[in-house]
């Protein structure tokens, strides 16, 4: 099996190969990595943090919808109450994706700062939210839901285009 090394040089995995023109041998032994730093092989995120991401997208939006339900209905409270722990626990869950992703699967720390931080902002916004500080509760909310469907593009591996 052909590979393509870190250092741009190619090779097949198991036997011995030439470097880049250079003469030089190295034994890949069939542990090398594809080339591109994802653990998809294609430059991107793995599937499960990609999926910890679109639930923590869809749970925000579901509290901007429960939000809304707040002021007419009766039991807007009860399903906003429901959706802010599976909110938290989605927050939970993209940072542990994230660590898996960045220690064992030899990814970038980068994405595992993005989910501390978002796991900050939720734990800020559940103190706002049961203390009923809409003033900073509800914009925060705004700014969350952004961060997160900017997060979610850049899940998918590639530039976003103008």
């Amino acid at each position: 099996m052909s590979v393509l090394r870190k250092n741009g040089t190619t090779g097949t995995t198991g036997g011995t190969t030439a470097g880049a023109g250079d003469g030089s041998a190295s034994r890949t032994g069939g542990s090398e990595k594809c080339a591109g730093g994802g653990a998809d092989g294609a430059g991107g995120w793995p599937a499960f943090v990609r999926g910890a991401v679109v639930v923590q997208t869809v749970a925000l939006l579901f509290q901007a919808v429960t939000a809304g339900l707040l002021l007419s209905t009766s039991y807007g409270e009860t399903l906003h109450g429901v959706g802010a722990r599976v909110m938290y626990g989605a927050s939970m869950l993209y940072l542990l994706a994230a660590v898996l992703a960045w220690r064992p699967g030899g990814g970038s720390p980068r994405r595992t700062v993005h989910a501390t931080g978002f796991l900050l902002l939720a734990s800020l916004q559940v103190v706002l939210g049961i203390a009923h500080v809409p003033s900073v509760h509800v914009p925060l909310g705004v700014v969350m839901f952004t961060l997160s469907v900017l997060d979610l593009v850049g899940t998918r591996g590639g530039r976003v285009r103008r």
